[in-house]
């Protein structure tokens, strides 16, 4: 009889658990997908702000407009894979070419923090890899099943989540308190707020940035996904191309994929501990 119990009483922890795990799976391979999706819309749009990046691999402006649309038209097919059926391999391609496209930028005499900005980008393909069980043959990369991971890539999944979403609110900040990014005052006069304002605000986004390291917690995360949303909602409401806002779903799914699995771990815990005594 104590064994049934006991398994009457684990039961329940195993269903909650798995279906937090499912929802942070969901919302990391919802986030890859869309950021993919917007990214490789401006390609297909064509947007100038590319250009110098194909200049520093030798490309003229006038190829640099021809492959835009190639570019962005396998953007948006490896997103919509990703959706249908994420597959390792694919993740892998996704994280690095997510994170060269992010080199890029300072690269060609940009701030590094526009790289550490979008580290959403490249991090989320990264922890969905994790989150599918590190490959360990190589049939493993080309399989799309979800699986409990292991203890390894529990943690491993957990380090990432946590540095992504750090970096990419500190890289927010630092544009707008250390290099002055216009584009910030901008957006805060669509609300009525004066410029002088966005330098405090990216010192503030740096220090919750550094919270998220020290002492992660689903409140804090949770608030960092509500304040991404807004602040990236600025872009279309300030006459910017919706894609603006859906190519960063990777600074959203980080932080919230993270409080999902800190929600997890949490409830675990308590439940043990109820258990113990």
């Amino acid at each position: 009889m104590p064994a049934i119990g006991t398994a009457e009483r684990s039961a329940p922890l195993l269903a909650d658990s798995a279906r937090l795990l499912r929802r942070a799976y969901w919302c990391l391979r919802v986030g890859a997908s869309a950021c993919f999706i917007g990214h490789g819309a401006f390609g297909v749009i064509t947007k100038a702000a590319w250009v110098p990046y194909f200049a520093f691999a030798g490309l003229p402006a006038e190829w640099a407009y021809k492959l835009m649309p190639v570019v962005g038209t396998v953007d948006i097919l490896v997103g919509i894979s990703v959706l249908l059926s994420p597959r390792p391999i694919v993740l892998l391609y996704m994280t690095i070419w997510a994170l060269w496209t992010a080199l890029l930028r300072p690269l060609v005499g940009e701030s590094p923090f526009e790289a550490m900005e979008r580290a959403g980008n490249s991090g989320v393909p990264l922890a969905l890899i994790f989150l599918l069980g590190r490959p360990r043959t190589l049939r493993n990369w080309f399989r799309t099943s979800l699986v409990d991971p292991d203890r390894e890539d529990r943690a491993g999944l957990v380090r990432v989540l946590t540095w992504t979403a750090c970096l990419l609110l500190f890289g927010h900040g630092a544009l707008a308190a250390i290099t002055g990014k216009a584009v910030f005052a901008a957006h805060y006069a669509t609300l009525g707020l004066p410029p002088t304002l966005a330098p405090l605000i990216g010192w503030a986004e740096m220090v919750v940035a550094l919270l998220v390291v020290i002492r992660p917690g689903p409140g804090i995360l949770i608030g960092v996904v509500v304040w991404k949303m807004a602040t990236e909602a600025l872009y279309p409401l300030s006459g910017a191309p919706i894609w603006e806002f859906v190519e960063r779903a990777g600074s959203y799914a980080a932080p919230l994929a993270l409080a999902l699995l800190l929600i997890r771990a949490n409830r675990a815990r308590a439940t043990l501990g109820r258990s113990i005594k």
